[in-house]
């Protein structure tokens, strides 16, 4: 009979751990992330899985105007690690809520 050692549980039990479900992950990082910035995620504009985690990509609403459509957002890039945790954030634009994105015209 072959007896387990503490190495041979750790190493069964990260092999069979389940990587965090795309929801809770996404809930963890809203509240990281407004914990930490001051701002609301609005949207998720993006999101794909890493080797390491999460990459998504939030809308916040930066600065509220009158009229609304005059109300500047940006788009954050966001990263989690494998338990959804907040690893890093960075702003990538920042713009007009009613202006398109000269990129994405049809």
């Amino acid at each position: 009979m072959t007896e387990k050692t503490n190495d041979d549980s750790k190493h069964a039990t990260e092999d069979t751990r389940r990587p965090l479900p795309l929801g809770e992950a996404l809930r963890t990082a809203r509240s990281e992330f407004t914990d930490l910035t001051g701002l609301r995620a609005e949207s998720v504009s993006r999101f794909e899985r890493t080797g390491d985690g999460w990459a998504l990509e939030v809308e916040v609403l930066e600065l509220e105007r009158v009229p609304d459509t005059m109300s500047l957002m940006a788009s954050y890039e966001v990263t989690l690690d494998e338990d959804g945790h907040l690893t890093g954030y960075r702003r990538v634009r920042r713009y007009e809520r009613g202006r398109a994105d000269p990129s994405r015209r049809g």
